[in-house]
């Protein structure tokens, strides 16, 4: 099987505030091929974020099956899927969400210490990515002395740290000015292409999602 992900009739329901529940996916089907980079480009309310949450083994669908890597994740308990989001899945989203107190460098180590990696292993993996982004001279830098296009490279890095086999990317850009949200896709891009990774992104800046593989949008369920 080819596919990094496989979502198969996905569905999800929530309970509302109103007399009826509120549908966000109904029998969604989408796949990402290995090495292929998807655009996920949606109204607001059309589901992209729960899609993303249930893509990404946050969330729980009500109906349908999510194959990772040809395994299917659907009834698995939480500490298994727990592992699998930890070992196989890098997170990046609209805000770079890095911890405030430490250097750029220990942000992209400490994920990789959690699962295991030696010190020294991931102190190289670190110094390796930060150089890839163009950042090696911020490397003991603290996110508040970075500007906002910086702090979101680091967070490339983080999402990368462990060698997941697919990216989810929620408007990673979308935080930054035009100018400065070019040059950090052109970064992510090149990251991606260079790892042999899978990546879905959403965005809402269809030029960037032009420059993808291939462009998903959803409607409203």
């Amino acid at each position: 099987m080819n596919d990094v992900l496989r979502l198969e009739g996905v569905g999800k329901t929530y309970a509302a505030d109103g007399p009826s529940p509120v549908t966000v996916l109904a029998g969604l089907d989408l796949s990402v091929a290995r090495g292929e980079v998807v655009a996920l480009v949606a109204p607001s309310g059309a589901g992209k974020s729960t899609l993303l949450h249930i893509a990404g083994l946050l969330d729980t669908p009500d109906t349908g099956r999510v194959f990772l890597g040809g395994r299917d994740m659907t009834g698995l308990p939480d500490r298994a899927r727990t592992e699998a989001r930890r070992r196989e899945l890098g997170f990046v989203y609209q805000f770079h969400h890095l911890l405030p107190e430490f250097s750029a460098a220990e942000n992209i180590v400490l994920p990789q210490l959690a699962d295991g990696v030696s010190p020294r292993v991931a102190q190289t993996r670190a110094t390796d990515l930060l150089g890839r982004v163009g950042l090696s001279h911020r490397a003991d830098h603290r996110p508040a002395q970075m500007s906002g296009g910086e702090q979101q490279r680091v967070a490339f890095c983080r999402a990368l740290a462990n060698q997941p086999a697919l990216l989810l990317a929620d408007e990673p850009t979308g935080n930054l000015d035009p100018e400065t949200s070019d040059k950090v896709f052109d970064v992510l891009m090149t990251l991606v292409r260079e790892t042999g990774l899978s990546a879905l992104i959403a965005t809402h800046n269809h030029a960037l999602a032009a420059r993808m593989d291939r462009v998903v949008r959803l409607t409203a369920a």
